[in-house]
């Protein structure tokens, strides 16, 4: 009879149980700061809760004191609805101002001030990341330097300018002061910093100039960035009062907190008209703030501007 062999196996050791997975708090959707639980997340809206409604108290204020009468506002006593409202104050800022002829001039020069200061700050932006040409160290330094430089020291340079190129009481002479933006270039060269550079040599070596990786490679990747600098620059020239003030006389090239603020001067303190023409000036940013705000958290949260 044939010898018949047996083929021992090794018994396999017994594996130790796996130990359970713990969700972490970004597979729980909850952020990493607050844990897990309720108990954070009701500390955390509460937190909100309270901060937005310390932050919408004056608005509240404002709006109650622009819908009153100026004998109601005027009047002794703690509660700040003090009378019937009305829009007698708005009727009268409107009447004796040209707010139309204003709001038109503020939406002009706040448009031509962003488009002309984010296609300069880009640009620059991108030279100081990825040009090697003399002087790149010196450049950089005085830009950032120029940040701490007060704007109101350049006044009178700056007219004194304007006046040598006959551009006093122009719409130029208040969109060419405001283009230069020193922070905006600063923020912007961290953000190209930051975009890596195979994608830009993948371009090159298709054939691509300089100008068409910037435009086709680079842009598209900072629209967040490139959105969030448009809206603080929109804001900014919006609400600049002092170097308007000065450099433009003719009302009908005033912008609108100009003109709002000749309308109070010219008929003395009233403070319903005061908090009425205060909110008319604040609206368009209001709505603008509304639309962009996506935007402006996105580029917060993912460039350098929350300090990464």
């Amino acid at each position: 009879m044939p010898a018949t062999t047996t083929l021992r196996t090794r018994p396999r050791p017994a594996r130790a149980p796996r130990p359970a997975r713990r969700r972490t708090a970004e597979s729980a959707g909850s952020p990493l700061l607050l844990g897990h639980g309720r108990l954070p997340r009701v500390l955390a809206g509460t937190a909100l809760a309270v901060f937005a409604l310390l932050w919408l108290t004056p608005f509240a204020l404002a709006l109650v004191t622009s819908l009153q009468s100026e004998r109601d506002v005027a009047s002794s006593g703690l509660n700040p609805l003090k009378g019937a409202l009305t829009l007698e104050s708005y009727r009268q800022i409107v009447e004796r101002g040209n707010v139309p002829v204003w709001a038109v001039n503020s939406l002009l020069i706040a448009t031509l001030v962003t488009v002309i200061t984010v296609v300069i700050s880009t640009l620059a932006a991108y030279a100081f990341s990825r040009g090697t040409f003399r002087g790149r160290r010196v450049l950089l330094a005085v830009t950032v330097a120029s940040i701490m430089v007060p704007p109101q020291l350049l006044i009178v340079p700056l007219f004194q300018q304007m006046r040598a190129f006959n551009l006093v009481d122009t719409y130029w002479a208040v969109i060419l002061p405001q283009v230069v933006a020193p922070m905006m270039v600063f923020i912007l060269k961290r953000f190209f910093d930051a975009v890596p550079r195979e994608l830009e040599e993948a371009a090159r070596i298709d054939g691509a100039s300089e100008l068409r990786v910037f435009r086709s490679v680079v842009l598209p990747l900072s629209r967040p960035i490139v959105a969030a600098v448009s809206v603080f620059v929109f804001i900014g020239a919006w609400n600049n009062f002092l170097w308007p003030f000065i450099i433009i006389n003719d009302s009908s090239l005033m912008t609108l907190p100009v003109g709002l603020a000749t309308v109070r001067e010219s008929y003395g303190i009233q403070y319903a008209q005061s908090m009425a023409s205060a909110l008319l000036a604040a609206a368009p940013l209001i709505l603008v703030f509304l639309f962009f705000q996506r935007r402006i958290v996105k580029s917060v949260a993912t460039t350098g501007l929350g300090g990464t």
